[in-house]
C-alpha cells in the first residue's frame, strides 16, 4: 500500500514538472536555430541629403514588377543596298537624291573643301565617221568627291586644255597621234585632282578594217611568193637528179665508155 502511494506521488510530480520541460526543449530549439536577416534597400531622391534616406524590408513575397507594353518595342533591321548610281555614266541623278528617296547608300564622298580624288580613263575611241571624223572620244568616270567641271590635257598642249561640266562623262578632242599623253583631271573650288596611272593614258589607236585588209593582202602576197621559191627549188633539184640518172643509164649502155678515157 504504501509502494502504491509513493507512485503515485512520483506520477503526479513528472505530470507537474512535463510543461516546464516541454518549454524549455523549445526554448533551446528556438535559440539554436539562426537567425535570418533580409537586406536592405536604399531610395535616394534627386536632391541628396540626410533626410532623403529610407530604409524598407525587402518582401521577399512580392511579385516582380511588369514590363509596360511602352517598353516592348521591336526594331526592324533593314540590309544594307546601294544606290543603283553608275560612275562612268553621265547626265545621271546625283546619288545623294537617290538617297533622300530610298534610303539606299552612297559610295563616301569627300567635301568641296578639299581637292578632288582622281577621275578613271576608261577608252579613247577614234571617230571614223561622221561630222567629228578625226577626232577622238575620250571616256572616263567620276571620282568619288564633289566635282565642279573636268579638264581634259593633252601632252604638248597643256595651256589648251578643255573643260567640261561636272555631269559629263565622255568629251572629244582633236586627232591624237599614237603615244600620245591624255589626262584627265577633276577640279572643285580647292583646286584640282593629282594625275595618277589611272587618269593619265597614253592613246593606242586600235586598228581599222582597212588596216587589217592591207595587212591580210601583204602576208598573203608574202606567203605566196614563199611558196613559189620552194616549188622552183624542188623542181630544179628534181630535174638535177633525172639528169644524173639519164647519164649514169648512157654509160653503162656503151662497152667502150670508162671514166678514166677511152679504150
Amino acid at each position: 500500500m504504501t509502494s502504491l502511494h509513493r507512485s503515485l506521488a512520483v506520477l503526479l510530480l513528472f505530470l507537474s514538472a512535463s510543461p516546464l520541460l516541454h518549454s524549455h526543449l523549445f526554448t533551446q530549439a528556438a535559440s539554436a536555430s539562426p537567425t535570418v536577416t533580409y537586406p536592405r534597400i536604399i531610395h535616394m531622391t534627386a536632391m541628396g541629403s540626410d533626410s532623403d534616406y529610407e530604409d524598407e524590408d525587402i518582401d521577399t513575397h512580392s511579385a516582380p514588377p511588369e514590363v509596360q507594353s511602352s517598353m516592348r518595342t521591336t526594331r526592324l533591321q533593314r540590309e544594307p543596298r546601294l544606290c543603283q548610281y553608275n560612275p562612268c555614266l553621265e547626265d545621271q541623278e546625283p546619288c545623294a537624291s537617290l538617297f533622300a528617296k530610298t534610303g539606299c547608300l552612297c559610295p563616301g564622298i569627300s567635301g568641296a573643301d578639299v581637292p578632288p580624288h582622281a577621275p578613271r580613263i576608261h577608252m579613247m575611241l577614234p571617230i571614223n565617221e561622221g561630222n567629228d571624223r578625226g577626232k577622238v572620244e575620250i571616256q572616263w568616270c567620276a571620282p568619288s568627291s564633289v566635282v565642279s567641271r573636268y579638264r581634259v590635257v593633252i601632252q604638248g598642249n597643256e595651256g589648251d586644255a578643255q573643260e567640261f561640266q561636272a555631269a559629263s562623262r565622255r568629251g572629244l578632242v582633236s586627232s591624237l597621234e599614237a603615244g600620245t599623253k591624255v589626262c584627265v583631271e577633276a577640279v572643285n573650288k580647292a583646286g584640282p585632282s593629282t594625275p595618277s596611272d589611272f587618269s593619265c593614258k597614253r592613246y593606242d589607236p586600235p586598228e581599222t578594217s582597212d588596216h587589217k585588209l592591207l595587212a591580210g593582202i601583204i602576208g598573203g602576197g608574202v606567203s605566196l611568193l614563199l611558196l613559189l621559191i620552194i616549188a622552183a627549188v624542188i623542181l630544179w633539184k628534181f630535174k638535177l637528179c633525172q639528169k644524173a640518172k639519164r647519164d649514169s643509164a648512157d654509160g653503162l649502155g656503151n662497152p667502150s665508155y670508162s671514166t678514166e678515157g677511152t679504150l
